[in-house]
């Protein structure tokens, strides 16, 4: 017996060497192409890129203007918005995101942003569902730029003719993450008593629209200066955060809509009916665990769903053309609209990201591009 634990412990320790050696290397070998950055002359556009992590980092500067593949179109960006999701890839936080392909050392894609909205100037010879001139908006990597170019099937779509592009730029992931949070994972029907926490954000915003869109019981969680807003999206009832703790409540409800998850599951499963479902939203905030961020909270929802009757678990969007559509024809109709709180130029990206960090964001930082 001695003996087979002597040989456990020596294959562990090898294990444990060889895994080292390997995330070692894997580190110091870890790169990205702020070398090859030097846009060809004549063929220039400005852009947002970052070599290393953290926001000081973020650099203004001249790249290689893209070129439309066969699928493609070439967009003059107007504008684009600002997610959490960016500053997460800005910080290289949860750190967890490092091992997982973003890069251990330095970001492995220097480009940043994803939503946009902006002007058509050319299409690939496949397309033909747009054409120069259209109006369009949508998701694709690298929009803090003055020229994308996405895919013609894939997220964007044609820009309602009664809203800003600076509106129709807020609307591509938090857009579609309410719209998907509710339909598909929360499920609601008309009736439906739904609490959304953290109401008055960039997802909260648009989630109290579409969920009276839906035929539901809205309550919105916000602070004080932000009540009289969200009761203005159709909110049928608010709870201001700094005066009342929601989860202590006698009220019960069959969605929970999680923006904020500044409470734990035990206390959100407390207000929601036995056959309730718990949705929490992924993108996490800047006070969340360094090195695991909202995947913790994850492991948590997946441990205790075996055994409750409450549905939980947590959601990311996946863009979709389709829900583009969808949400292009809610604003189109007058039934949502985009709330945007603050403006930057491109070239003040920093300090939009830094704003949006403080977590007191009312709807959507956007970016204007010239």
């Amino acid at each position: 017996m001695k003996r087979i634990l002597k040989w456990i412990f020596r294959i562990a320790l090898v294990l444990f060497i060889l895994a080292f050696l390997f995330v070692f290397v894997a580190y110091w070998r870890s790169t990205n192409d702020c070398d090859r950055l030097t846009a060809a002359h004549g063929n220039s556009m400005k852009a947002i890129v970052y070599c290393d992590y953290g926001l000081a980092n973020l650099k203004f500067t001249d790249v290689e203007k893209p070129t439309p593949t066969d699928d493609q179109l070439l967009v003059k960006v107007r504008a684009a918005s600002v997610n959490p999701l960016d500053w997460h890839f800005i910080e290289g936080t949860p750190k967890i995101m490092r091992a997982m392909g973003v890069g251990l050392r330095k970001p492995k894609d220097t480009r940043l942003g994803v939503d946009f909205a902006g002007t058509v100037e050319a299409v690939g010879k496949n397309v033909t569902q747009f054409k120069p001139g259209d109006e369009v908006f949508g998701g694709r990597d690298g929009a803090f730029a003055e020229y994308v170019c996405p895919r013609a099937d894939r997220a964007v779509t044609l820009k309602p003719a009664n809203i800003t592009f600076e509106q129709a730029a807020s609307v591509n992931i938090a857009g579609i993450t309410a719209l998907q949070a509710l339909r598909d994972k929360g499920k609601v029907q008309p009736g439906q008593k739904v609490l959304i926490n953290g109401a008055s954000g960039g997802v909260g915003t648009f989630a109290v629209q579409i969920a009276k869109l839906f035929g539901t019981d809205v309550t919105g969680v916000c602070s004080t200066r932000n009540l009289d807003m969200v009761r203005s999206l159709g909110a049928d009832h608010v709870i201001d955060y700094t005066k009342e703790d929601f989860t202590k409540g006698e009220q019960r409800y069959d969605v929970i809509l999680d923006n904020v998850p500044n409470h734990s599951l035990s206390e959100c499963r407390r207000i929601l009916n036995p056959a309730g479902k718990y949705v929490m939203i992924g993108g996490g905030g800047p006070n969340d665990n360094r090195w695991v961020g909202p995947f913790g909270r994850l492991i948590q929802t997946l441990v205790v769903s075996p055994f409750v009757s409450q549905k939980m678990g947590m959601m990311m969007a996946e863009l979709k053309k389709s829900d583009l559509a969808i949400l292009g024809d809610m604003m189109q109709s007058g039934k949502v609209k985009p709330v945007i709180d603050r403006t930057y130029k491109l070239s003040e990206l920093p300090a939009a990201i830094a704003y949006l960090e403080e977590g007191h964001a009312r709807g959507k930082v956007v970016i204007t591009v010239e």
